[in-house]
């Protein structure tokens, strides 16, 4: 791989981190993680407005990383793109294991 194919590489990976890097788009692919929700159901979750969880959605299903299965009249998001899967699932995880060490220390 020369240096300009690592080059858009890297670049295709910033545009991605910069997708996901917003807390409530996290929080959000944190949640779907866990389960597919609709957007009643991450609205109850988060305690934020639908809209703006319409728009989070909107944003990360245009950039690939969501998909969306149509039941009736809701629509039930799931996490699709397997590097923002294990990017949430480490940040997760490894928070989850910090507070366990941290717990265990006091």
């Amino acid at each position: 791989m020369n240096q300009e194919e690592k080059r858009l590489i890297l670049t295709k990976k910033s545009e991605l981190l910069k997708i996901i890097a917003h807390p409530i788009r996290l929080c959000i692919l944190n949640c779907l993680l866990e389960s597919s929700c609709n957007v009643t159901a991450l609205v109850n979750t988060m305690n934020v407005p639908q809209s703006t969880v319409s728009q989070h959605l909107a944003k990360l299903r245009t950039a690939g990383i969501i998909t969306g299965t149509r039941n009736g009249v809701e629509v039930n998001y799931v996490v699709t793109h397997p590097d923002v899967i294990r990017i949430i699932d480490m940040l997760v995880h490894h928070d989850i294991e910090v507070l366990e060490i941290n717990n265990q220390i006091n």
